[in-house]
């Protein structure tokens, strides 16, 4: 029976999720596009600040006491990612950084006072956060992590996983516009994708072919204010507090989505040459847009 193709799009972690992908048997597609939202359902629940019962919520409110949080082995090895990042970025990439959003407020169209800014600045670093294999302790009352940073490239992986081990043989996950390539049939018909204009959310700036491995975009257009003709991205520098002033938007593509996705986050907080040398020297098919919407980069475009 010749394949057909599944298109099949929901929504999760905040945003536009699509499974597309081949298979020849439709009870199977159903079985494999069930197991995708329930395994990206579950690392919702599981990692979410939003959600009151997740593991992220417990860590949080443990902080400041003397009762460390029991991890799995999965949660470790997030844990030991971001602590690779954070090393790999000079302390750039910082999951306890997003406490600042109590100070920042994109809707509101108006910059956080710089009182409110500097109040949060003690509650955050990575090297003060004990932890190993087995458990996790935020040392200082009011602080927080946050899995935002490399959870929505990790569930695309996973997704990606599910559909292989249903028999998918050519499958493209892409939970909002994080992307991981599924089976040996996707190097012989790669996939042709779109890669986000920074300024105009309905347009592609360039377009690319996917055999394997995994893409993931960041950019300063997923929220921003303009304050006296200043764009202010929401990627924030945890030092300062403030947003960083770089580049526009970074796409990558590596061996796994998780990969992708922590090195575009880590070029998007670096300074815009800086980050433009990191990431020729990187050794990973990029493209960058700079501030004045100018393209830079290694990845073959169609």
């Amino acid at each position: 029976m010749a394949a057909l193709h599944f298109d099949h799009r929901f929504r999760a972690m905040g945003g536009p999720c699509r499974l597309r992908f081949d298979c020849s048997d439709d009870a199977r597609a159903a079985r494999a596009i069930a197991a995708c939202e329930a395994e990206v359902g579950r690392l919702e629940q599981k990692y979410s600040r939003y959600l009151p019962d997740s593991l992220t919520s417990r860590i949080n409110r443990a902080a400041g006491t003397r009762t460390p949080v029991a991890v799995d082995e999965e949660t470790a090895g997030l844990l030991g990612f971001a602590d690779t990042l954070w090393q790999q970025s000079g302390g750039l990439f910082d999951l306890t950084a997003g406490i600042l959003r109590r100070a920042w407020d994109f809707k509101s169209r108006r910059l956080p006072a710089p009182e409110a800014i500097e109040a949060l600045l003690p509650l955050i670093g990575w090297d003060r956060v004990e932890w190993d294999t087995g458990a996790v302790h935020l040392p200082r009352p009011g602080m927080e992590i946050d899995f935002g940073g490399c959870v929505k490239e990790y569930a695309t992986d996973s997704a990606a996983a599910v559909l292989a081990r249903h028999g998918i043989d050519r499958g493209l996950v892409d939970l909002a516009g994080d992307m991981a390539v599924v089976g040996a049939g996707s190097v012989a018909q790669p996939w042709s994708v779109g890669i986000r204009h920074p300024r105009d959310k309905d347009r592609a700036i360039a377009h690319t072919s996917l055999a394997a491995g995994g893409l993931a975009s960041s950019g300063d257009y997923e929220r921003c204010l303009v304050v006296d003709g200043r764009r202010y991205g929401h990627i924030l520098n945890p030092v300062t507090g403030w947003p960083v002033q770089g580049l526009a938007a970074v796409s990558i593509i590596a061996g796994q989505c998780l990969v992708a996705g922590g090195s575009a986050t880590i070029a998007m907080l670096k300074p815009e040459a800086e980050a433009l040398a990191w990431l020729r020297e990187l050794g990973l098919p990029w493209l960058a847009v700079d501030a004045s919407l100018q393209s830079h980069g290694s990845i073959s475009l169609d």
